[in-house]
Order: structure tokens, then C-alpha cells, then sequence
């Protein structure tokens, strides 16, 4: 396990260094072995402008060797500096360096899964824009105006399987291969990421995940932690929690983030247990609609290895 970056409470941060736009934003990340595993192999980076969770897979610490390589080249795009699609690729193309040259020769390989959303590099029509990239099964959602949205595809042997309509997605959940992934960081293989570009608005709350929770908590449960917890730390924390009560097979790692205000748009209130929450996100939104993935790139990789 190697985390990069703190959490932080209405951070004010500049959107990028050729703007004058700035953002107001709360994270809070966490990571716990889970209940079964004795060892963490996840990773994460909470460093703005980047924010990213990486699962690591092979024999013995080869794992944790890979998620480590990742989550450091991806640190080293925080701070002061936009992170472009270029720049995140080039980092993982460096983490595959050093992947191979920290693991070794492994039997099963040493490899990860990246997801995570960057400000600074891109936009949507001229307005600002997280910038959403994934490798693997680890996940980002939207949570807004009442509504989670998954905003990245697994590259998966099930996803796969729903894609191409010979299983369903009951079926996928007790597939025997659910956890076998198509495309990862590391393995000697070109990182090839899917980008994604989502509106960054206030009002919104972003999810980056590990399978670690999606294995334990389906679509509702998480909507339900996103819509009744009123600050980062409280979902998060509330996330890893019920993972763990429901079984914590995995790793489980989360990085919850709020959007308070971008520029001099404000979101004006908080989400309250038991209130309509559809009625209090439309009071906040200020008349945004639901922000939808505009663009998405990347090709289906080679086949990947089993967990």
C-alpha cells in the first residue's frame, strides 16, 4: 500500500495555470486491507490536480510493487501543473519502467489497475472538465442531482461477455471468471488508457474506487452512502465500513470528492438525510443539467490475468 497525498476541507485550487478559475473542493481518501487478505495491495494519489486509486495484482508483493510504481509517477503531476492526457499516459508508461525493474521476474507477473479523474488538461466547450482515464475494473462514478452515474467501463472478461449480450449482469456477478481483467498497467505492455471528459460543476460528488467495494456494495448501497452523508470523510468512511460489514473479500480503497464551487458558481446548501434529495440538488445546481460523459477513447487491450 503507498498513499500520496492528504485529504483536505474546502481546499481552494486553481483550475489550471492558464486560467484564472478557481475551484473549491473537499476529498478525503481511504484504504483498508479489507477483511480476508493479509496484505494491501492498493494504492492511491489525492493530489490535486490529480486524483487516482490503483488496484495491483500478482504473486506475493508483486501487487503492491505495481500499485506503488503507479501512484508514484501519478504524484509527480500534483501540485502546481495542469496533467494533461499526455502527461498521465507518459507516467504510466514510466511506471511500467518501473514496475519491471522493481519486481522482477514474477511467475504470475506483476501488473495494476488505474482509475482517477485530473483537472487542468482539457474541458468540455470551452468550460472546465475533469479529465476521467481507467485501466482495468477500479471505478469512477458521478453522484448528482439525486442520480449515480457510472462514468468508467471495466475492461473485464464479464464486461465483456454483458457487451456482447451472452450474459446478463446477475449473471456476471457469480461469474467464474468475474475477476479476470482485460487491460492493465504493467505486465511489459503499453499502458492504454480510456479518457473520458465530465463537466466540473458544484453540487457534484465524484467516487474513484477499487473492486474492493463494488464487490460488496451494489449500485444502490453506494448511491445510498453519496446521498446521505453530508461530507467527504463521513462517505468514505461510511463506504469502506459496510464493505468490510458486507464481507470485505478485497482491498478496498475510496476517494470521495465534493465540488463546492467552480469559479464564482457556488453549490449553496448540503444533502440531508430523509429530505427529497432530487428537490435540494436541483436547488443547488442553479440550473446545471446532469453532466454526461462527452468523449471517450481507447481500444479493448490483450488478455489480462486473474487477481
Amino acid at each position: 500500500m503507498t498513499e500520496r497525498g492528504g485529504n483536505a476541507v474546502r481546499r481552494r485550487v486553481r483550475y489550471s495555470q492558464s486560467s484564472d478559475i478557481e475551484l473549491e473542493l473537499s476529498w478525503h481518501a481511504v484504504t483498508d486491507v479489507g477483511v480476508r487478505r493479509e496484505v494491501n495491495q492498493d494504492s492511491y494519489v489525492a493530489m490535486p490536480p490529480i486524483f487516482a486509486v490503483a488496484d495491483g495484482m500478482g504473486g506475493h508483493s508483486a501487487g503492491e510493487i505495481a500499485s506503488a510504481a503507479v501512484v508514484r509517477r501519478l504524484a509527480e503531476l500534483g501540485g502546481d501543473r495542469d496533467a494533461s492526457r499526455e502527461q498521465i499516459v507518459d507516467a504510466l508508461g514510466d511506471a511500467v519502467d518501473d514496475i519491471e525493474l522493481d519486481a522482477g521476474e514474477t511467475e504470475l507477473g506483476a501488473g495494476t489497475t488505474v482509475t482517477g479523474v485530473a483537472f487542468g488538461g482539457g474541458s468540455c466547450d470551452g468550460e472546465p472538465a475533469w479529465n476521467v482515464f481507467n485501466i482495468g475494473d477500479s471505478r469512477v462514478y458521478q453522484y448528482f442531482k439525486g442520480a449515480l452515474s457510472q462514468i468508467t467501463l471495466d475492461h473485464s472478461v464479464v464486461q465483456h461477455l454483458i457487451d456482447t449480450g451472452a450474459i446478463t449482469e446477475a449473471e456476471a456477478e457469480v461469474h467464474p471468471h468475474a475477476n479476470v481483467i482485460t487491460r492493465a498497467v504493467g505486465f511489459n505492455e503499453e499502458p492504454i488508457p480510456d479518457y473520458t471528459a465530465l463537466a466540473l460543476i458544484p453540487g457534484q460528488r465524484i467516487l474513484i474506487c477499487s473492486d474492493g467495494l463494488t464487490k460488496e456494495l451494489t449500485d444502490v448501497g453506494i448511491q445510498h452512502f453519496l446521498a446521505t452523508m453530508p461530507a467527504a470523510e463521513d462517505a468514505a468512511n461510511a463506504l469502506v465500513q459496510h464493505a468490510k460489514d458486507n464481507a470485505g473479500r478485497d482491498n478496498i480503497t475510496v476517494i470521495v470528492i465534493d465540488v463546492h464551487a467552480v469559479g464564482d458558481v457556488r453549490d449553496t446548501g448540503a444533502l440531508l438525510d430523509g429530505e427529497d434529495l432530487d428537490e435540494i440538488a436541483e436547488q443547488q445546481s442553479g440550473g446545471f443539467e446532469i453532466p454526461e460523459p462527452v468523449s471517450a477513447v481507447g481500444d479493448r487491450g490483450t488478455p489480462g490475468r486473474p487477481e
